[in-house]
């Protein structure tokens, strides 16, 4: 539900929520802790990676793009278009996607910050700090993608880069086209 909801990012904050509130973590400033390094913590396989990510303490940031990227996430997204709740284009909600998020909303057995993203959690500073770890979207995501690949001591792993694969791979050779590059002269014989 959290994926249909707002996506990779809103899986992230329910995995994040979830175990601070039933403390498996600690959120102090911009880190994150696993409180122990036992994973029957995790109710959820986003859960374990996100205690696996920070047994000694990680930035939430850094926590957060390993998460959001990882395979757990990917899995629930290929599940989810199987399914035909998200379209294999775009990945977008279909039809069904969004009935089925409705009434999971209507049945009101989940957390509303897993509907209605940080906002709705209870604990202001908490949600606040979560908040913070989405991407800016457009030429800020764009500029943070370009700064890490000049970045030679950067270790990013764009393969797990949803952001970066689903919209800027192709199947043709030479990925990206900068235009027809023709105009001028008129061809009139």
């Amino acid at each position: 539900m959290a994926y249909l909801a707002g996506g990779p990012q809103r899986v992230l904050e329910a995995a994040l929520f979830a175990l601070r509130d039933r403390g498996a973590v600690t959120i102090v400033g911009p880190r994150v802790r696993a409180v122990e390094e036992d994973d029957r913590l995790a109710e959820h396989p986003v859960e374990r990676a996100v205690l696996a990510s920070c047994p000694r303490g990680r930035s939430l940031k850094i926590v957060a793009n390993a998460v959001r990227g990882g395979p757990d996430v990917a899995a629930i997204k290929r599940e989810l278009v199987a399914l035909g709740l998200v379209a294999r284009s775009r990945h977008r909600l279909t039809p069904a996607g969004r009935r089925q998020l409705a009434t999971a909303r209507k049945a009101a057995t989940l957390p509303t910050y897993l509907f209605d993203g940080p906002a709705a959690h209870p604990d202001r500073r908490l949600r606040r700090l979560v908040a913070g770890t989405s991407l800016p979207s457009g030429l800020g995501r764009t500029l943070i993608r370009m700064g890490r690949a000049t970045d030679p001591d950067n270790d990013y792993d764009y393969t797990h880069d949803p952001d970066f694969s689903d919209t800027h791979s192709s199947s043709e050779p030479g990925g990206f086209s900068c235009g027809s590059g023709g105009g001028g002269g008129g061809g009139g014989d």
